[in-house]
């Protein structure tokens, strides 16, 4: 591929033609120092006066220069940080995982919850045994927009990649490495829950991709309401299905319904009950069945180009049913 195919797109002229095949020809003559001072007298002269009439394509190829210095550099900083001074290497956990007793990573699950608050009630609520508690502070880091260097001094980006024993972004994915082999995503019902999951994903889709080919990731699913009536306790995890249970009572009956804001307002034995039991939970897997396409979807929702998220918002408005929507 050339160097200057960025720059070329609506350039047609004899000097550009010689300056592509002054490219050619020192590929492939690179070893001849005759052939080089020959060729490099001939264009020198016409390539200045083409680039000073021409400002505009050479602002792009310097454009496209700095930006592979940046990344070159950025990436080097990165692998300094691993190798050198890299929370990797660190023997500690994170201080706020409450680790399960179980050692054998096929049994074991970690659930990853927003803030204090949830972590408080989901360590209380969970079966010690087999379970694992990670709280977050807030919203993690969006890699979509950072580089690795970010990424790796950030200090919940940390605690995900030591707590989960993931290792070094691009090795070979190995899944004995994994601390537990059920990664559960749990956040609070609501908009702000939906995008830290949204940020989670893409953490481990961009860090670690094959966490999904092995059916290690996990969606927890919380109720959004509690529906009393007499001594009865039930549990809708939608509007849906609130609206169905309140069919099967008779015009007259009197119920109090409660509507969760956040794991943290459930006591602990309402979220083992609900969330954490694995004979009564709902839990969702998480699979990816077109890499391509989940990679377009990554970038476009949490890329830097507003235009790209717009156009895709746009054009998937149809799908939504507004009256399902978290107003």
């Amino acid at each position: 591929m050339s160097l200057f195919n960025g720059a070329q797109m609506h350039i047609q002229t004899p000097y550009w033609d010689m300056l592509i095949a002054y490219e050619q020809l020192m590929v492939t003559r690179l070893g001849n120092p005759e052939v080089r001072r020959v060729v490099d007298a001939s264009v020198q002269e016409y390539l200045t006066e083409y680039l000073e009439l021409h400002s505009d394509v050479l602002d792009s190829i310097l454009s496209k220069a700095l930006n592979a210095l940046k990344a070159a550099l950025a990436a080097k900083r990165a692998r300094e940080l691993v190798r050198q001074k890299s929370v990797l290497k660190s023997s500690s956990l994170p201080g706020k995982l409450a680790d399960c007793s179980s050692a054998n990573p096929e049994e074991s699950e970690i659930f990853i919850v927003e803030g204090d608050s949830a972590g408080g009630s989901a360590k209380q609520g969970r079966d010690r045994r087999f379970q694992a508690i990670l709280p977050l502070r807030g919203k993690i880091l969006n890699i979509e927009r950072k580089d690795e260097a970010s990424m790796y001094k950030n200090e919940e980006i940390q605690n995900l990649i030591l707590g989960l024993g993931l290792g070094v972004k691009g090795e070979d994915f190995k899944k004995d490495a994994l601390r537990y082999h059920k990664i559960i995503i749990l956040t609070d019902a609501d908009v702000d829950g939906a995008h830290i999951r949204t940020l989670l994903l893409t953490f481990f889709f961009r860090y670690q991709k094959a966490l999904f080919e092995e059916g290690c990731i996990y969606v927890g699913v919380p109720p959004l309401y509690k529906v009393e009536r007499g001594k009865q306790i039930h549990y809708c995890y939608d509007d849906a299905e609130l609206k169905k249970l309140q069919k099967t009572f008779p015009a007259n009956a009197s119920y109090n319904i409660q509507r969760f804001k956040g794991l943290g307002e459930m006591m602990p034995v309402q979220l083992w009950e609900t969330t954490m039991n694995p004979e009564t939970r709902l839990l969702k897997q998480l699979v990816v069945e077109d890499a391509a396409e989940a990679n377009v979807v990554f970038s476009s929702l949490m890329g830097a180009r507003v235009d790209g998220r717009k156009e895709l918002i746009q054009n998937s408005s149809c799908m939504i049913n507004l009256d399902s929507l978290d107003i």
